[in-house]
């Protein structure tokens, strides 16, 4: 008698499936689902269905196949909306604000403070402790202007 007497496969494949779902979650990257989903069916089926292991391979295969295609094809046309576009953009979320130039802007070039951050900048001449409005940025470059 092996290890293996008595296992029983769907069980194999449904534990596959949740493992790939719970891997999904940890690390999302709306890939592993797909996998999951085709793991999670191949077990179903072969829990109703006593077939050999090498035809659940080629059936998990098939599904899984499926389920990539159709999972690229269906976030294609439902793509998935951040709820804070600008989350890893801080440049961009700072567009708008009022800062303080710690730094004269001589020759179009100086620091200003916000928040708790220095920022370089590209903007007009200005003096320290002027108040300039974030118009823009470049990377880590905030664009000034003068507060109107």
């Amino acid at each position: 008698m092996g290890w293996l007497d008595g296992f029983e496969p769907h069980y194999g494949w449904l534990a596959i499936g949740l493992v790939l779902a719970a891997a999904e979650m940890a690390i999302p990257g709306v890939f592993l689902i797909w996998l999951a989903g085709a793991a999670l069916i191949t077990g179903m089926i072969v829990w109703a269905v006593p077939i050999g292991v090498p035809l659940q391979i080629v059936i998990f295969a098939a599904l899984a196949i499926v389920a990539v295609f159709s999972g690229k094809r269906y976030l294609a046309a439902h793509p998935v909306v951040s709820a804070d576009p600008l989350m890893n953009d801080r440049g961009a979320r700072l567009v708008g604000e009022v800062v303080t130039v710690t730094h004269a802007i001589d020759s179009g070039s100086g620091r200003v403070h916000h928040g708790d951050s220095e920022w370089q900048v590209h903007g007009p001449d200005a003096e320290p402790g002027t108040k300039m409005r974030v118009s823009g940025h470049d990377g880590t470059v905030l664009i000034v202007e003068h507060l109107h």
